[in-house]
Protein backbone atom coordinates (compact mmCIF):
# COMPACT_ATOMS: atom_id res chain seq x y z
CA UNK A 1 0.00 0.00 0.00
CA UNK A 2 1.54 3.62 -0.73
CA UNK A 3 -0.13 6.36 1.31
CA UNK A 4 1.00 10.00 1.11
CA UNK A 5 -0.17 12.52 4.42
CA UNK A 6 1.54 15.75 5.31
CA UNK A 7 3.63 13.86 8.63
CA UNK A 8 4.39 10.62 8.91
CA UNK A 9 5.12 9.90 12.70
CA UNK A 10 7.82 6.57 13.13
CA UNK A 11 6.90 4.89 16.57
CA UNK A 12 4.16 4.80 18.88
CA UNK A 13 5.48 5.65 22.58
CA UNK A 14 3.80 8.60 24.09
CA UNK A 15 5.91 11.14 22.51
CA UNK A 16 5.07 9.52 18.59
CA UNK A 17 1.11 9.36 20.01
CA UNK A 18 1.53 13.10 21.28
CA UNK A 19 3.62 14.00 18.19
CA UNK A 20 0.29 12.46 15.80
CA UNK A 21 -2.46 13.98 17.80
CA UNK A 22 -0.97 17.32 18.22
CA UNK A 23 0.13 17.38 14.30
CA UNK A 24 -3.46 16.16 13.35
CA UNK A 25 -5.33 18.79 15.72
CA UNK A 26 -2.90 21.09 14.10
CA UNK A 27 -4.85 20.47 10.67
CA UNK A 28 -1.98 17.65 8.91
CA UNK A 29 -3.22 14.95 7.92
CA UNK A 30 -1.15 11.78 9.65
CA UNK A 31 -0.07 8.31 9.48
CA UNK A 32 1.64 6.66 12.85
CA UNK A 33 3.90 3.56 12.10
CA UNK A 34 4.51 1.09 15.31
CA UNK A 35 7.22 -1.34 15.20
CA UNK A 36 5.33 -3.99 17.33
CA UNK A 37 1.28 -4.43 18.12
CA UNK A 38 1.18 -1.82 21.14
CA UNK A 39 1.31 1.87 21.60
CA UNK A 40 2.44 3.39 24.88
CA UNK A 41 5.70 2.23 24.83
CA UNK A 42 7.50 1.57 28.33
CA UNK A 43 4.46 3.20 29.73
CA UNK A 44 2.28 -0.01 28.39
CA UNK A 45 4.85 -1.79 29.79
CA UNK A 46 5.61 -0.92 33.65
CA UNK A 47 6.31 2.31 34.01
CA UNK A 48 3.22 5.17 35.09
CA UNK A 49 2.54 7.98 33.37
CA UNK A 50 3.27 10.52 36.23
CA UNK A 51 6.24 8.14 36.98
CA UNK A 52 9.92 10.45 36.97
CA UNK A 53 8.06 13.65 36.67
CA UNK A 54 9.18 15.78 39.59
CA UNK A 55 8.03 19.09 38.58
CA UNK A 56 4.29 18.03 37.38
CA UNK A 57 3.68 21.72 37.22
CA UNK A 58 6.61 22.38 34.52
CA UNK A 59 4.00 19.78 32.21
CA UNK A 60 1.58 21.34 30.89
CA UNK A 61 -0.23 20.01 27.25
CA UNK A 62 -1.51 16.98 25.96
CA UNK A 63 0.64 15.29 28.31
CA UNK A 64 -1.28 17.02 31.26
CA UNK A 65 -4.46 17.21 29.82
CA UNK A 66 -4.53 13.25 28.46
CA UNK A 67 -1.41 10.70 29.16
CA UNK A 68 -1.28 12.01 32.37
CA UNK A 69 -5.19 10.49 32.92
CA UNK A 70 -4.51 7.53 31.10
CA UNK A 71 -4.57 4.59 33.69
CA UNK A 72 -2.41 3.26 36.20
CA UNK A 73 -1.75 -0.42 34.59
CA UNK A 74 0.05 -1.70 31.68
CA UNK A 75 -3.54 -2.93 30.02
CA UNK A 76 -5.00 0.61 30.58
CA UNK A 77 -2.25 2.71 29.46
CA UNK A 78 -2.32 0.36 26.03
CA UNK A 79 -5.83 0.82 25.90
CA UNK A 80 -6.10 4.50 26.81
CA UNK A 81 -3.41 5.50 23.79
CA UNK A 82 -5.13 3.28 21.53
CA UNK A 83 -8.23 4.83 22.07
CA UNK A 84 -7.06 8.34 22.13
CA UNK A 85 -5.17 7.70 18.83
CA UNK A 86 -8.56 6.01 17.20
CA UNK A 87 -10.54 9.04 18.90
CA UNK A 88 -8.49 11.27 16.74
CA UNK A 89 -9.16 9.77 13.73
CA UNK A 90 -5.12 8.68 13.08
CA UNK A 91 -4.28 6.07 10.89
CA UNK A 92 -1.79 3.44 12.41
CA UNK A 93 0.02 1.06 10.93
CA UNK A 94 1.32 -1.67 13.02
CA UNK A 95 3.89 -4.45 12.98
CA UNK A 96 6.33 -2.23 10.57
CA UNK A 97 9.59 -0.80 10.72
CA UNK A 98 11.82 1.14 8.78
CA UNK A 99 13.43 -0.95 6.19
CA UNK A 100 14.29 1.68 3.11
CA UNK A 101 14.33 5.42 2.98
CA UNK A 102 14.21 7.55 -0.33
CA UNK A 103 15.81 11.03 -0.15
CA UNK A 104 15.37 14.06 -2.57
CA UNK A 105 17.43 17.18 -2.27
CA UNK A 106 17.93 17.05 1.43
CA UNK A 107 15.03 15.99 2.12
CA UNK A 108 13.05 12.38 3.36
CA UNK A 109 10.87 11.81 0.30
CA UNK A 110 9.61 8.55 1.22
CA UNK A 111 9.89 5.65 3.53
CA UNK A 112 9.59 2.08 2.67
CA UNK A 113 8.06 0.23 6.02
CA UNK A 114 8.59 -3.66 6.07
CA UNK A 115 5.85 -6.46 7.88
CA UNK A 116 8.22 -7.59 10.74
CA UNK A 117 5.46 -8.56 13.73
CA UNK A 118 6.91 -9.51 17.28
CA UNK A 119 6.91 -12.83 18.46
CA UNK A 120 4.53 -14.48 21.34
CA UNK A 121 6.82 -12.82 24.04
CA UNK A 122 6.88 -9.51 22.20
CA UNK A 123 10.71 -10.00 20.44
CA UNK A 124 10.98 -8.30 17.57
CA UNK A 125 11.23 -10.01 14.40
CA UNK A 126 15.15 -10.62 13.89
CA UNK A 127 14.25 -9.56 9.72
CA UNK A 128 10.95 -8.13 8.02
CA UNK A 129 8.99 -10.84 6.33
CA UNK A 130 8.81 -10.48 2.51
CA UNK A 131 5.72 -9.47 0.29
CA UNK A 132 3.92 -7.22 3.17
CA UNK A 133 5.57 -3.58 2.59
CA UNK A 134 3.87 -0.02 3.27
CA UNK A 135 5.27 3.08 1.60
CA UNK A 136 4.56 6.44 2.63
CA UNK A 137 5.83 9.58 1.17
CA UNK A 138 5.40 12.69 3.67
CA UNK A 139 6.12 16.68 4.04
CA UNK A 140 7.47 16.10 7.06
CA UNK A 141 8.55 13.08 9.16
CA UNK A 142 9.14 12.71 13.09
CA UNK A 143 11.11 9.74 14.57
CA UNK A 144 9.60 9.06 18.38
CA UNK A 145 11.35 5.86 18.32
CA UNK A 146 13.69 4.60 21.37
CA UNK A 147 16.45 3.41 18.16
CA UNK A 148 16.46 6.05 16.17
CA UNK A 149 16.44 4.26 13.13
CA UNK A 150 14.24 6.62 10.64
CA UNK A 151 16.80 9.42 11.60
CA UNK A 152 19.74 6.87 11.14
CA UNK A 153 18.37 5.89 7.93
CA UNK A 154 17.83 9.63 7.01
CA UNK A 155 21.39 10.35 6.79
CA UNK A 156 21.08 12.54 10.38
CA UNK A 157 24.65 12.53 12.40
CA UNK A 158 24.36 10.81 15.42
CA UNK A 159 26.34 9.58 18.25
CA UNK A 160 26.24 6.28 20.38
CA UNK A 161 28.56 5.36 23.68
CA UNK A 162 29.93 7.68 26.27
CA UNK A 163 31.59 10.98 25.34
CA UNK A 164 34.26 11.53 27.47
CA UNK A 165 35.45 14.77 30.53
CA UNK A 166 37.37 17.03 27.68
CA UNK A 167 34.66 16.24 25.27
CA UNK A 168 32.30 18.80 26.72
CA UNK A 169 33.54 19.71 29.64
CA UNK A 170 31.24 17.50 31.88
CA UNK A 171 32.86 16.31 35.19
CA UNK A 172 30.64 13.16 35.63
CA UNK A 173 31.81 11.85 32.00
CA UNK A 174 33.07 9.07 30.72
CA UNK A 175 34.28 5.85 32.30
CA UNK A 176 33.60 5.81 36.07
CA UNK A 177 34.72 4.88 39.24
CA UNK A 178 33.69 1.12 40.10
CA UNK A 179 30.72 0.81 42.14
CA UNK A 180 29.29 -2.37 44.37
CA UNK A 181 33.09 -4.00 44.51
CA UNK A 182 32.29 -7.06 45.70
CA UNK A 183 35.27 -9.50 47.11
CA UNK A 184 34.57 -12.63 44.91
CA UNK A 185 37.51 -14.37 42.96
CA UNK A 186 36.34 -13.75 39.29
CA UNK A 187 38.24 -16.52 37.83
CA UNK A 188 36.07 -19.57 36.83
CA UNK A 189 38.58 -21.69 38.62
CA UNK A 190 39.47 -19.81 41.54
CA UNK A 191 42.73 -18.37 42.04
CA UNK A 192 43.54 -19.18 38.48
CA UNK A 193 43.53 -16.23 36.26
CA UNK A 194 45.01 -18.24 33.07
CA UNK A 195 41.14 -20.18 33.64
CA UNK A 196 39.31 -17.17 32.32
CA UNK A 197 36.85 -14.70 33.99
CA UNK A 198 33.50 -16.24 34.36
CA UNK A 199 30.34 -15.69 32.24
CA UNK A 200 28.50 -12.28 33.21
CA UNK A 201 32.18 -10.12 33.80
CA UNK A 202 33.97 -8.18 31.30
CA UNK A 203 37.66 -7.64 31.41
CA UNK A 204 38.68 -3.90 32.58
CA UNK A 205 39.45 -2.26 29.34
CA UNK A 206 41.70 -0.12 31.17
CA UNK A 207 40.47 3.12 30.31
CA UNK A 208 41.15 5.74 32.79
CA UNK A 209 38.57 7.72 34.71
CA UNK A 210 37.15 10.24 32.17
CA UNK A 211 37.34 8.16 29.06
CA UNK A 212 34.98 7.76 26.07
CA UNK A 213 33.92 4.48 25.50
CA UNK A 214 31.23 2.72 23.57
CA UNK A 215 29.15 1.80 26.84
CA UNK A 216 25.60 2.82 27.37
CA UNK A 217 23.70 2.11 30.55
CA UNK A 218 21.84 -1.07 31.26
CA UNK A 219 18.28 -1.81 29.88
CA UNK A 220 15.59 -3.97 31.97
CA UNK A 221 12.10 -5.06 32.07
CA UNK A 222 9.71 -3.29 34.53
CA UNK A 223 8.00 -6.75 35.31
CA UNK A 224 4.68 -7.90 37.74
CA UNK A 225 5.31 -11.06 39.26
CA UNK A 226 2.23 -12.85 41.33
CA UNK A 227 2.05 -15.99 43.42
CA UNK A 228 -1.49 -16.32 42.78
CA UNK A 229 -1.73 -19.66 40.65
CA UNK A 230 -4.98 -17.99 38.70
CA UNK A 231 -2.89 -15.00 37.46
CA UNK A 232 1.13 -16.52 37.27
CA UNK A 233 2.56 -17.78 34.43
CA UNK A 234 6.51 -20.06 35.07
CA UNK A 235 9.50 -18.59 34.50
CA UNK A 236 10.28 -21.98 33.13
CA UNK A 237 14.40 -21.45 32.47
CA UNK A 238 15.86 -21.60 28.38
CA UNK A 239 16.54 -24.74 26.87
CA UNK A 240 20.18 -23.85 26.86
CA UNK A 241 20.50 -23.21 30.72
CA UNK A 242 23.45 -24.53 32.48
CA UNK A 243 23.90 -23.75 35.84
CA UNK A 244 27.61 -22.57 35.21
CA UNK A 245 26.42 -19.60 33.44
CA UNK A 246 25.53 -18.11 36.66
CA UNK A 247 28.12 -19.08 38.88
CA UNK A 248 28.56 -15.32 39.48
CA UNK A 249 25.49 -15.54 41.31
CA UNK A 250 26.07 -18.41 43.24
CA UNK A 251 29.27 -16.91 44.70
CA UNK A 252 27.68 -13.23 45.20
CA UNK A 253 25.35 -15.53 47.45
CA UNK A 254 27.61 -17.07 49.28
CA UNK A 255 28.77 -13.43 50.02
CA UNK A 256 25.78 -11.96 51.24
CA UNK A 257 25.14 -14.53 53.39
CA UNK A 258 28.88 -14.36 54.43
CA UNK A 259 28.60 -10.41 55.25
CA UNK A 260 24.86 -9.78 56.19
CA UNK A 261 24.25 -8.88 59.75
CA UNK A 262 21.07 -11.20 60.00
CA UNK A 263 18.68 -13.12 58.03
CA UNK A 264 16.20 -10.16 57.34
CA UNK A 265 19.31 -8.27 55.61
CA UNK A 266 20.60 -11.35 54.06
CA UNK A 267 17.08 -12.12 52.38
CA UNK A 268 16.41 -8.15 51.59
CA UNK A 269 19.72 -8.27 49.77
CA UNK A 270 18.74 -11.80 48.03
CA UNK A 271 15.35 -10.53 47.12
CA UNK A 272 17.61 -7.22 44.93
CA UNK A 273 19.54 -9.76 42.67
CA UNK A 274 15.34 -11.76 42.35
CA UNK A 275 13.04 -10.03 41.66
CA UNK A 276 14.83 -6.80 41.68
CA UNK A 277 13.90 -3.45 42.96
CA UNK A 278 9.75 -2.61 43.61
CA UNK A 279 9.68 0.47 41.79
CA UNK A 280 6.17 0.54 42.41
CA UNK A 281 4.13 -1.86 41.94
CA UNK A 282 6.25 -3.36 39.09
CA UNK A 283 9.75 -4.62 39.43
CA UNK A 284 13.00 -2.79 38.35
CA UNK A 285 16.65 -2.75 38.27
CA UNK A 286 18.20 -3.20 42.04
CA UNK A 287 21.02 -0.29 41.43
CA UNK A 288 23.00 -1.15 44.42
CA UNK A 289 23.57 -4.98 44.00
CA UNK A 290 26.49 -6.19 41.85
CA UNK A 291 24.07 -8.86 40.23
CA UNK A 292 20.28 -7.84 39.66
CA UNK A 293 18.03 -8.43 36.98
CA UNK A 294 19.52 -7.34 33.70
CA UNK A 295 22.52 -8.47 31.84
CA UNK A 296 24.76 -6.01 31.99
CA UNK A 297 27.29 -4.94 28.56
CA UNK A 298 24.22 -5.87 26.34
CA UNK A 299 23.00 -2.20 25.58
CA UNK A 300 26.56 -1.34 24.13
CA UNK A 301 25.24 -3.85 21.89
CA UNK A 302 21.98 -2.84 20.71
CA UNK A 303 22.31 1.14 20.25
CA UNK A 304 23.34 1.05 16.69
CA UNK A 305 22.67 -2.73 15.74
CA UNK A 306 20.33 -4.18 13.07
CA UNK A 307 17.23 -5.75 13.88
CA UNK A 308 18.98 -9.38 14.12
CA UNK A 309 20.92 -8.30 16.92
CA UNK A 310 18.41 -6.43 19.09
CA UNK A 311 15.49 -8.73 18.71
CA UNK A 312 18.74 -11.50 19.85
CA UNK A 313 19.67 -9.30 22.92
CA UNK A 314 16.42 -8.74 23.34
CA UNK A 315 15.84 -12.53 24.18
CA UNK A 316 19.05 -12.67 26.01
CA UNK A 317 17.35 -10.00 28.46
CA UNK A 318 14.31 -12.27 28.82
CA UNK A 319 16.71 -15.96 28.83
CA UNK A 320 18.89 -14.37 31.52
CA UNK A 321 16.00 -13.53 33.77
CA UNK A 322 14.40 -17.01 33.27
CA UNK A 323 17.74 -18.58 33.62
CA UNK A 324 18.18 -16.95 36.81
CA UNK A 325 14.87 -17.09 38.38
CA UNK A 326 15.87 -21.41 37.99
CA UNK A 327 19.34 -20.51 39.77
CA UNK A 328 17.88 -19.20 42.56
CA UNK A 329 15.16 -22.14 42.92
CA UNK A 330 17.72 -24.85 42.85
CA UNK A 331 21.33 -23.78 43.70
CA UNK A 332 21.84 -25.50 47.32
CA UNK A 333 23.54 -22.10 47.98
CA UNK A 334 20.84 -19.74 48.20
CA UNK A 335 18.70 -20.45 51.39
CA UNK A 336 15.78 -22.88 50.81
CA UNK A 337 13.61 -20.79 52.45
CA UNK A 338 14.48 -17.55 49.79
CA UNK A 339 14.85 -20.78 47.14
CA UNK A 340 10.99 -21.88 47.91
CA UNK A 341 9.62 -18.36 48.15
CA UNK A 342 10.96 -17.48 44.84
CA UNK A 343 9.77 -20.73 42.68
CA UNK A 344 6.36 -19.50 43.98
CA UNK A 345 6.61 -16.29 41.74
CA UNK A 346 5.33 -16.54 38.12
CA UNK A 347 4.70 -13.27 35.62
CA UNK A 348 1.31 -11.73 36.23
CA UNK A 349 -0.36 -12.91 33.16
CA UNK A 350 -2.94 -9.85 33.64
CA UNK A 351 -0.57 -7.18 32.68
CA UNK A 352 0.35 -8.46 29.48
CA UNK A 353 -2.25 -11.34 28.56
CA UNK A 354 -1.16 -11.55 25.13
CA UNK A 355 2.49 -11.77 25.55
CA UNK A 356 2.60 -14.76 28.30
CA UNK A 357 3.33 -12.08 30.64
CA UNK A 358 6.36 -10.59 29.14
CA UNK A 359 6.50 -6.71 28.99
CA UNK A 360 6.09 -6.19 25.40
CA UNK A 361 8.63 -3.10 25.49
CA UNK A 362 11.91 -3.57 26.78
CA UNK A 363 13.27 -0.71 28.71
CA UNK A 364 15.65 0.91 26.51
CA UNK A 365 16.91 4.27 28.30
CA UNK A 366 18.84 5.43 25.48
CA UNK A 367 20.62 4.19 22.60
CA UNK A 368 21.17 6.68 19.41
CA UNK A 369 21.08 10.65 20.35
CA UNK A 370 20.87 12.75 17.52
CA UNK A 371 23.64 14.93 16.94
CA UNK A 372 21.82 17.92 16.12
CA UNK A 373 22.02 21.72 16.16
CA UNK A 374 22.19 22.02 19.80
CA UNK A 375 23.60 19.52 21.83
CA UNK A 376 22.06 19.78 25.29
CA UNK A 377 25.15 19.30 28.26
CA UNK A 378 25.06 19.09 31.73
CA UNK A 379 25.54 22.91 31.43
CA UNK A 380 21.97 22.73 30.20
CA UNK A 381 20.86 20.40 33.15
CA UNK A 382 22.79 22.40 35.82
CA UNK A 383 20.52 25.56 34.24
CA UNK A 384 24.29 27.41 33.20
CA UNK A 385 22.96 27.85 29.97
CA UNK A 386 20.21 30.26 28.65
CA UNK A 387 18.40 29.40 25.53
CA UNK A 388 15.70 31.31 23.37
CA UNK A 389 14.09 28.45 21.69
CA UNK A 390 12.87 26.24 23.97
CA UNK A 391 9.95 23.63 23.67
CA UNK A 392 9.70 21.94 26.95
CA UNK A 393 11.19 21.71 30.45
CA UNK A 394 12.88 18.42 32.19
CA UNK A 395 14.42 18.09 35.59
CA UNK A 396 15.26 15.42 36.98
CA UNK A 397 19.02 14.34 38.28
CA UNK A 398 21.75 12.52 36.16
CA UNK A 399 20.26 8.93 36.29
CA UNK A 400 22.54 6.45 34.56
CA UNK A 401 22.04 2.86 35.33
CA UNK A 402 25.73 0.38 35.12
CA UNK A 403 27.32 0.12 31.82
CA UNK A 404 29.41 -3.06 32.87
CA UNK A 405 30.81 -5.42 34.99
CA UNK A 406 33.68 -6.27 35.94
CA UNK A 407 37.16 -7.46 37.37
CA UNK A 408 39.54 -4.72 39.29
CA UNK A 409 41.56 -4.01 42.52
CA UNK A 410 40.43 -0.80 44.59
CA UNK A 411 42.32 0.66 46.54
CA UNK A 412 42.70 -0.24 49.94
CA UNK A 413 41.23 -3.43 49.60
CA UNK A 414 43.61 -6.85 48.97
CA UNK A 415 43.35 -8.57 45.54
CA UNK A 416 40.70 -8.46 42.93
CA UNK A 417 36.98 -8.45 43.17
CA UNK A 418 34.51 -7.74 40.81
CA UNK A 419 32.24 -4.34 40.37
CA UNK A 420 29.62 -2.59 38.31
CA UNK A 421 30.59 0.75 36.79
CA UNK A 422 28.73 3.70 35.74
CA UNK A 423 26.25 4.13 38.01
CA UNK A 424 24.89 7.51 39.31
CA UNK A 425 21.90 9.19 40.30
CA UNK A 426 23.33 12.70 41.11
CA UNK A 427 20.88 15.05 42.63
CA UNK A 428 17.87 12.49 42.68
CA UNK A 429 14.59 12.40 41.21
CA UNK A 430 14.89 16.77 41.71
CA UNK A 431 18.25 16.98 40.41
CA UNK A 432 19.06 21.17 40.46
CA UNK A 433 15.73 21.89 41.28
CA UNK A 434 15.45 23.85 39.15
CA UNK A 435 13.98 22.87 35.21
CA UNK A 436 15.95 23.65 32.39
CA UNK A 437 14.84 24.33 28.91
CA UNK A 438 15.43 21.91 25.40
CA UNK A 439 15.82 23.80 22.58
CA UNK A 440 13.83 23.34 19.07
CA UNK A 441 17.36 23.10 18.11
CA UNK A 442 17.76 19.71 20.04
CA UNK A 443 15.04 17.62 18.41
CA UNK A 444 16.28 18.87 14.86
CA UNK A 445 18.90 17.62 12.46
CA UNK A 446 21.72 19.58 10.87
CA UNK A 447 19.88 21.38 7.83
CA UNK A 448 22.32 20.05 5.22
CA UNK A 449 22.01 16.78 6.55
CA UNK A 450 17.64 16.45 6.59
CA UNK A 451 15.26 19.48 6.19
CA UNK A 452 12.18 17.81 7.29
CA UNK A 453 13.17 15.33 10.02
CA UNK A 454 12.08 15.87 13.97
CA UNK A 455 13.96 13.91 16.40
CA UNK A 456 11.63 14.30 20.07
CA UNK A 457 13.33 11.11 21.42
CA UNK A 458 16.03 10.16 20.37
CA UNK A 459 17.05 14.22 20.68
CA UNK A 460 20.78 15.71 20.52
CA UNK A 461 22.36 15.61 23.91
CA UNK A 462 25.12 13.75 25.62
CA UNK A 463 25.17 10.95 27.45
CA UNK A 464 25.01 12.95 30.92
CA UNK A 465 22.63 15.62 29.62
CA UNK A 466 20.58 12.61 28.41
CA UNK A 467 20.34 10.86 31.13
CA UNK A 468 18.61 13.52 32.89
CA UNK A 469 16.07 13.97 30.44
CA UNK A 470 15.45 10.74 29.24
CA UNK A 471 11.96 10.44 31.26
CA UNK A 472 8.70 9.43 29.67
CA UNK A 473 7.11 12.98 30.58
CA UNK A 474 9.32 15.07 28.85
CA UNK A 475 9.31 13.18 25.53
CA UNK A 476 5.63 13.32 25.25
CA UNK A 477 6.17 16.58 26.22
CA UNK A 478 8.45 16.99 23.06
CA UNK A 479 6.44 14.66 20.86
CA UNK A 480 3.40 17.12 21.14
CA UNK A 481 6.11 20.13 20.53
CA UNK A 482 7.53 18.08 17.40
CA UNK A 483 4.02 17.49 16.03
CA UNK A 484 2.98 20.87 16.45
CA UNK A 485 6.24 22.04 14.39
CA UNK A 486 5.62 19.39 12.17
CA UNK A 487 2.37 20.39 10.87
CA UNK A 488 3.60 23.91 10.76
CA UNK A 489 6.35 23.39 8.99
CA UNK A 490 3.95 20.96 6.22
CA UNK A 491 1.92 23.93 5.34
CA UNK A 492 4.33 26.26 4.88
CA UNK A 493 6.18 23.86 2.85
CA UNK A 494 9.42 25.29 5.08
CA UNK A 495 12.28 22.81 6.29
CA UNK A 496 11.85 22.18 9.67
CA UNK A 497 14.94 24.21 10.25
CA UNK A 498 13.42 27.49 8.86
CA UNK A 499 10.36 27.80 11.02
CA UNK A 500 9.62 30.97 12.51
CA UNK A 501 10.08 30.10 16.26
CA UNK A 502 8.07 32.96 18.01
CA UNK A 503 5.12 32.14 15.93
CA UNK A 504 6.01 28.06 17.00
CA UNK A 505 6.01 28.97 20.50
CA UNK A 506 3.17 30.95 20.54
CA UNK A 507 1.42 28.74 19.58
CA UNK A 508 2.72 25.98 22.02
CA UNK A 509 1.69 28.32 24.59
CA UNK A 510 -1.69 28.61 23.01
CA UNK A 511 -2.26 25.12 23.48
CA UNK A 512 -1.12 25.06 27.20
CA UNK A 513 2.31 23.71 26.83
CA UNK A 514 4.68 25.51 29.66
CA UNK A 515 8.22 26.32 28.24
CA UNK A 516 9.35 28.15 31.29
CA UNK A 517 10.37 27.15 34.72
CA UNK A 518 7.29 27.85 36.66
Amino acid sequence: MALSVDVCVYGGTPAGCTAAVAARQEGASVVLVEPSRWLGGILGAGIKPRQDCSLPDGVGGLTRQRVFELGKTPPEIRAGFADWIRDEGITVIDEHRVDAVERHDGRISRVRFGYAPPDRWGVPSPAVLDGRWEEVTARVFVDASYEGDLMAASGASYRTGRESVREYNEEPAGVREPTNWTPIDPYIEPGRPESGLLPMIDADHGKSIGAADDYTQAYNFRFYVTTDPQRAVPFTPPADYRAEQYELVGRFVEYILGSSSDDDAAMERLSGIFPGWVNDVEYNYQRDSLMTIAPLGESRFYQDAGWDKRSAIWRTHIDYLRGLHHFLCTDPRVPLGFRERTAELGLDRTMHQDTDGWPNQLYVRVARRLAGRYTLTHKDVLNQVAVEDGVGLALYGVDTYPARRYACTVPGAPGIGVATEGNMFIGGPMGTGQAFEVPYRAITPQQHECRNLLVPVSLSATHIAYAATRMEPVFSVLGESAGVAAALAAKQSSSVQDLNLEALRSRLKERGQILESP
